[in-house]
């Protein structure tokens, strides 16, 4: 992947999804959203994203527990971790699954662009990437 166009959130809570949806379609990124880990796997197999911006609680089970499901049905997708969870055993199983890049909630529009430049720039397999919110 060399470029970034499609965007899939996946997060129960709403808010995060409109306004990290909003964040990326003014830097013209096609971004959509779902709620449920379920409604993830339709969704990937439509239409698989560029990157996939994944909650780890969720109703249905856990972001953390999904990560490998997609990093071997959709190789090309770029996984990003988005949780308010964040701890060192969260990350580490985050990265033994094979996530691309962890962001810890609250999000703002500098976090999300900072990770859309990484992603993009960097041939990043094999070096997790971590962001913090400033």
């Amino acid at each position: 992947m060399t470029a970034i166009s499609k965007v899939l959130i996946v997060d129960d809570e709403l808010d995060i999804c409109y306004l990290l949806s909003g964040m990326l379609k003014q830097l013209n990124f096609l971004a959509g959203f779902v709620n449920t880990l379920s409604d993830a796997v339709v969704a990937l197999q439509n239409d698989t994203p560029d990157v996939l911006f994944l909650d780890n609680h969720l109703p249905d089970g856990f972001g953390l527990d999904f990560i490998p499901y997609v990093k071997k049905n959709f190789p090309e997708t770029k996984v990003v971790m988005i949780t308010a969870h964040d701890s060192a055993a969260e990350r580490n199983t985050a990265y033994k699954g094979g996530v691309d890049l962890f962001i810890a909630k609250p999000l703002n529009r500098k976090v999300i662009v900072d990770a859309i430049e990484k992603l993009s720039s960097s041939g990043s397999a094999g070096k997790p990437l971590v962001t913090q919110p400033a």
